[in-house]
């Protein structure tokens, strides 16, 4: 994904903390979503667990669509806009609220899978689809994005079945793969990128240790 960055100074929320788990298909995003929501809330946090597309009821429809094989072939640019209007209904109505109320808010996939899965996957253009992104967003930025990096090939076998996403070609997801490692590439204030095939419980203790800095951000319950 070789493009220049289309920029705006970029939105962190002054209260809350967000995190973002990011990464190709069957690189245990969910587990340690849900491993670091988890710990954070038997500590006293106030932990907000979500995930895209589809953590609203407005999202569950657009989900459907842009997920289910029945849906068969999507425009490029018509599956970019759903995932857009996911996401702007995703952060207007749970992220920010949340964020707002200093909550921990760590979500499932983010502006990047955008970019990753439109942007190189369908080979979008990808200053205009940021751009699309961001005002969909308001340009509301996780403080840290945790970026679980595996070769496609080895995701594959994590699951069965596949969605209309997952189902798409081997090279459609390195190239996806590439476009998440130039992004942590170019931020590494923001990213932390791990070996997703190492043991669960080292990964989890990375991220907690990437963390621990931001929660002074977010109260306690």
């Amino acid at each position: 994904m070789s493009h220049e960055r289309w920029r705006w100074p970029g939105a962190y929320a002054g209260r809350g903390v967000f995190v973002c788990f990011e990464g190709g298909e069957g690189s245990g995003k969910s587990t340690q979503s849900r491993l670091l929501a988890d710990a954070l809330t038997a500590v006293g946090f106030t932990v907000r667990l979500t995930f895209e597309p589809g953590d609203t009821t407005v999202g569950k429809e657009l989900r459907r669509i842009v997920l289910s094989p029945e849906t068969g072939d999507l425009d490029d640019k018509a599956e970019a806009l759903l995932y857009a209007a996911d996401k702007a209904e995703h952060v207007a109505t749970l992220v920010k609220p949340a964020l707002e109320r200093g909550e921990v808010v760590i979500t499932d996939r983010y502006v990047d899978s955008t970019l990753a899965y439109q942007g190189a996957g369908r080979a979008l253009e990808v200053g205009e689809l940021e751009q699309v992104a961001r005002w969909a967003t308001a340009d509301l930025r996780p403080h840290l994005t945790v970026l679980l990096d595996l070769d496609p090939a080895a995701g594959f076998t994590r699951f069965e079945g596949r969605d209309r996403i997952e189902g798409e070609s081997v090279e459609f997801h390195e190239r996806v793969r590439q476009a998440f490692l130039e992004l942590a590439k170019a931020d590494p204030d923001h990213y932390l990128v791990l070996d997703a095939r190492a043991p669960v419980e080292q990964i989890h203790a990375a991220v907690r240790a990437r963390i621990e800095p931001l929660l002074s951000q977010a109260v306690r319950s």
